[in-house]
């Protein structure tokens, strides 16, 4: 399959993906892009806008994975509105799903934090993300438990931020060799790369089933 993986951090998504297909992945921070590109050498990574890049490519594949930044509708929105931080929801994000939705010929799922509001299009639900698809996404819960907030140690001496550490390693990324200075940050925005895997695979059973049909439709 060709596929689009757009905003595409360090690969979390990506990780169990494997190498059989032609996937190009876009990063807007050139330095998140070359951590990807030293994981997955084998996949083409364009640095730019990934809102953009769909908008002018989204023809070119047969699967179109997004992960458009969630900040804007997560429910921290509550918390940070009660500070003063106030801002609108970014709607690049339902600009990407009706795009999609309509226009689209192949597979696509745009995942996203569940929001603070009602969503405008209805999502289909799993764990604790909200995904748009044309394809039905299987029910998942993430293995990673990660919280931003260090509290005191619990009651076994263990810090939250030593917490924190032990379930982003089940990421299965190390980071260690690299000099971004927000590691952390990179490892929460990941997907877990088997809730990754199980929705490729869902969306390679989709594909083929489309293909099929359409194969028996035109006599191919």
């Amino acid at each position: 399959m060709k596929i689009l993986n757009l905003y595409a951090g360090i690969g979390g998504n990506r990780k169990l993906w494997g190498d059989i297909h032609h996937i190009t992945a876009v990063e807007l921070d050139p330095r998140i892009a070359e951590i990807y590109k030293d994981l997955y050498p084998g996949d083409t990574v364009v640095i730019g806008d990934a809102h953009q890049f769909l908008l002018e490519h989204y023809m070119e594949y047969d699967f179109v994975w997004a992960s458009p930044p969630c900040p804007s509708h997560s429910i921290t929105n509550y918390f940070l509105n009660a500070k003063g931080i106030i801002r609108y929801p970014d709607m690049n994000l339902y600009q990407e799903i009706i795009l999609l939705q309509h226009f689209f010929q192949g597979c696509y799922v745009i995942e996203n934090v569940k929001s603070y509001y009602d969503p405008l299009i209805p999502p289909q639900v799993s764990g604790r993300h909200y995904f748009w698809s044309n394809f039905k996404i299987p029910h998942l819960e993430s293995r990673i438990k990660i919280s931003r907030m260090c509290g005191d140690k619990d009651k076994l001496g263990i810090t939250q931020g030593e917490i924190r550490k032990k379930e982003m390693s089940k990421l299965g990324f190390d980071l260690d060799k690299y000099s971004y200075p927000a590691k952390e940050k990179l490892l929460r925005n990941c997907v877990d790369p088997l809730i990754g895997r199980a929705i490729l695979d869902r969306a390679i059973e989709s594909y083929n089933l489309k293909s099929a049909k359409q194969q028996i439709l035109f006599g191919v």
